[in-house]
Order: structure tokens, then C-alpha cells, then sequence
């Protein structure tokens, strides 16, 4: 699976939307348990009226080092702050 995490944009072709944190943390348990491939994670950091449902994709991040699932993970924010935090949780959490 390639995770699409974006409240606004659509997801390219070939990969599986979600619209917040919580739809997201529900379409990686469902990968894991049928022991599919995650291929990568391409996230957004702000998720608009959506934060309410898990946060941001921070938020989605620090979930995945809690459990230690360090998949692959692309960053397609637009929000420079959210950007910069993402990638330095990743360059200081990540394998």
C-alpha cells in the first residue's frame, strides 16, 4: 500500500487516500494485519477541519515510532513549520 494522508488533495494514482490521522491509523492496522506491503507514506502535516480526528501528520509520525513501524515516509506539506518538525522528528527518530 502507498498511503496518500491529505485533508484537500487528491490522492495520485496507484495510492490509498485518507482525510485524518484516525483513517489513516485504520488503513495501516488493516495492511498489517493482512501483512501487506506499506510501500511508503506520503503525508501532509495540516489537516484542516480534519485535525480534530487524530491531529496532524506529526501526530500520525509519532504514532508509528511509539508502536517502532518506521515505514517510508514522503513529505508533501505545504506548511513550512509542520515540514521542518516532520523532517527533523523523522532524521532523529527514524532507523
Amino acid at each position: 500500500m502507498k498511503l496518500w494522508l491529505d485533508d484537500i488533495r487528491y490522492a495520485p494514482s496507484g495510492y490509498t487516500a485518507a482525510g485524518s490521522v484516525d483513517d489513516a491509523k485504520l488503513l495501516i492496522i488493516e495492511c498489517e494485519r493482512r501483512a501487506e506491503k506499506i510501500e511508503v507514506l506520503d503525508l501532509d502535516y495540516d489537516l484542516g477541519e480534519n485535525s480534530h480526528l487524530g491531529g496532524t501528520g506529526l501526530d500520525l509520525l509519532k504514532w508509528l515510532a511509539e508502536r517502532g513501524t518506521f515505514y517510508p515516509v514522503e513529505i508533501h506539506s505545504s506548511h513550512p513549520y509542520g515540514v521542518r518538525d516532520m523532517e527533523s522528528f523523522i532524521d532523529w527518530n527514524w532507523p
